[in-house]
């Protein structure tokens, strides 16, 4: 269970204390944290016994998981095996049947306000849950009863935090998103289709070194990871602002990498770490691989009109303009500025005409 702590662990399988100091300047990094943060982990590590996780799994795809078990930094199998006790995960684990639901009982009796919810998924309310059936049991009754004494509930992407595709209307199973059947714990919603390995680790990382939530925004989101735009650090952005745009798939212009807006992208309304932590171990997003974002981490993405059809009234320049008019306004400016230095010049020699011919009748 959740006794030993992630340093002893580290130790028994040989790995030498400089290694696990490496490992928490490379989470510190993936956190956003300040180098010196490095040694608030380090201490959490030696001293801190791992945290007892329950994962629970409710109408979903498993996209989550599939995604979490791609951390690089830190890799997952730290996270997994060291950091935290993952002592239930119906997908990975083990046990099954009644042993496996045993195990769901001893940590909501040991560990009272000791633990940690992980929940991939969302439960369906329509008919008495009897959608998502779990252990002979309805999911929502399962969750209900795991987050009785929970320390804190993570809410694991965007069927978790907001419902996602099962909530699109007209919603036949009721599916609803945890924050409104748990409404008595501290949440933390992680959103995305799915969110981003690193992210998932890193919220992991910073609970366990800080033994406290993430600051939070209005959504209840990490603010380390959903603060800011993908359009205010993707790398295309300065061609959005040159009103350079992809008009149809595979032209001249998607070549060349121009901006994706005018495809769709929905970068400039959604905030999410992807231009910034990137996937697959940083290497790529899915704007920088050719296809605009489609706001997977944001509320009610899924009912939100085709993926495929732009915003309006986005802003550029600092004013309101969309793509169709920000190229048309950059060009205007261009000949305003020329025609206000060219007024400016003919004013100045105008005035020094005037001065010279009453100098002369001097």
């Amino acid at each position: 269970m959740g006794d030993a702590t992630f340093y002893d662990l580290f130790r028994r399988q040989g790995i030498s204390r400089r290694s696990i100091l490496k490992f928490c300047g490379l989470t510190a990094a993936s956190l956003g944290l300040p180098p010196a943060a490095a040694a608030q982990i380090a201490q959490a590590l030696e001293t801190k016994p791992r945290i007892p996780v329950l994962w629970l799994h409710g109408l979903e795809c498993t996209c989550c998981s599939e995604s979490f078990i791609r951390s690089g930094h830190p890799l997952v199998k730290d996270v997994v095996l060291s950091m935290i006790s993952l002592d239930y995960d119906d997908t990975i684990m083990a046990a099954a049947g009644h042993q496996a639901e045993a195990i769901i009982e001893e940590i909501v009796e040991t560990y009272k306000g000791r633990y940690i919810v992980a929940v991939e998924g969302n439960p369906p309310l329509a008919n008495d849950g009897m959608y998502c059936i779990v252990g002979g049991k309805p999911f929502v009754e399962r969750l209900r009863y795991a987050c009785r004494d929970a320390q804190a509930v993570i809410a694991w992407g965007s069927c978790a935090s907001n419902g996602c595709v099962q909530a699109a209307r007209p919603n036949p199973t009721q599916a609803t998103p945890v924050h409104k059947v748990i409404t008595d714990k501290p949440i933390v919603k992680v959103p995305g289709c799915p969110p981003i390995a690193e992210v998932m680790t890193g919220v992991i990382s910073y609970i366990l070194t800080f033994e406290r939530l993430p600051e939070l925004d209005r959504q209840g989101r990490p603010m380390m990871f959903y603060s800011q735009r993908i359009h205010d650090k993707c790398y295309r952005r300065a061609h959005f602002d040159a009103g350079q745009y992809v008009e149809k798939w595979d032209d001249e212009n998607a070549r060349k990498g121009f901006c994706l807006y005018k495809m769709g992208c929905k970068g400039p309304t959604t905030y999410n770490a992807c231009s910034t932590v990137g996937w697959n171990d940083g290497i790529s997003f899915p704007i920088k691989s050719g296809h605009g974002c489609i706001g997977c981490s944001e509320e009610g993405f899924w009912d939100k009109g085709p993926f495929y059809s732009r915003l309006t009234q986005v802003a550029g320049f600092g004013i309101e303009a969309n793509a169709d008019t920000i190229g048309r306004t950059a060009a205007t400016g261009a000949l305003a500025v020329a025609a206000v230095h060219g007024g400016l010049s003919a004013v100045k020699r105008l005035r020094d005409t005037r001065q010279r011919d009453k100098d002369e009748q001097g």
